[in-house]
């Protein structure tokens, strides 16, 4: 009996050990940060093209400049989002935009830049974040966490809901899955693939999935995923990805 008793307390004492080994939610995102980005994501260019279109951010001591550049019937366009808000260039000129194009374009323009630069984003001042617990997808453990937004400061798709699957022990995010609800809605899982490191910065591209159902909750999808139940939508590539760091003095 009283073996028992004392591996019961081992086991309570192992197991409190555990607890405590559990990291926080932040931290699990701040260590997924910092190994994606060996501190320059704060301080750096990058540039990189996707699917037609040029993308530059610019980012230095809190100041940011995302862009988009391409070319159409109207000529050569540049979208510029950065601390003040959003403008659009044609042909070098200002161009005067009524507000819901300004927040549409400059939630264009930002999204993109946030999928490509992901896992820095999700340290946003808006995002709140909860760990949900842990999961495997293909044999790999992976750290489940839910990213909604506060609808100040979270931009006009606060509403939007997101769960990053990040490794326990490589802390990369190698999948993830949100629900967005303009035109119409809907829900995609996202595989990542095609790593590599520029400048210290990881970057990767991405299998997109999809799923008819727009009330399956997205802790199911990776279960979905293994099963081969999830449709490929499409891929997302980042071409020709540049990384310029200030010169260190």
């Amino acid at each position: 009996m009283r073996s028992i008793s004392l591996i019961i307390v081992i086991a309570f004492l192992f197991s409190c050990e555990e607890e405590k080994k559990q990291p926080t939610v932040d931290e699990i995102i701040a260590t997924a940060i910092a190994e994606a980005c060996s501190g320059n994501c704060e301080d750096a260019t990058i540039t990189f093209s996707f699917r037609d279109k040029d993308y530059r951010s610019e980012r230095s001591n809190g100041r940011f400049q995302l862009e988009r550049l391409f070319i159409d019937s109207i000529g050569r366009v540049r979208d510029v989002l950065n601390n003040e808000g959003f403008t659009r260039y044609v042909n070098d000129s200002v161009v005067t935009l009524v507000d819901s194009s300004e927040r549409i374009f400059g939630d264009a323009v930002n999204s993109v830049h946030y999928f490509a630069q992901l896992p820095f984003g999700l340290n946003a001042g808006a995002a709140k974040k909860k760990l949900l617990g842990k999961d495997t997808i293909k044999g790999k453990p992976y750290y489940e966490i839910q990213v909604t937004f506060a609808e100040e400061g979270g931009g006009t798709d606060f509403e939007d809901e997101f769960l990053y699957w990040i490794h326990t022990e490589d802390f990369t995010v190698d999948y993830l899955a949100y629900r967005y609800h303009t035109e119409g809605g809907g829900i995609r899982f996202r595989e990542a693939y095609n790593p590599r490191i520029i400048e210290g910065i990881r970057f990767v591209d991405y299998r997109n999935y999809k799923t008819d159902s727009l009330f399956i909750p997205l802790q199911q999808l990776d279960e979905k995923f293994e099963k081969g139940a999830l449709p490929l939508l499409s891929t997302i590539e980042t071409e020709n990805v540049t990384v310029s760091l200030p010169k260190k003095n």
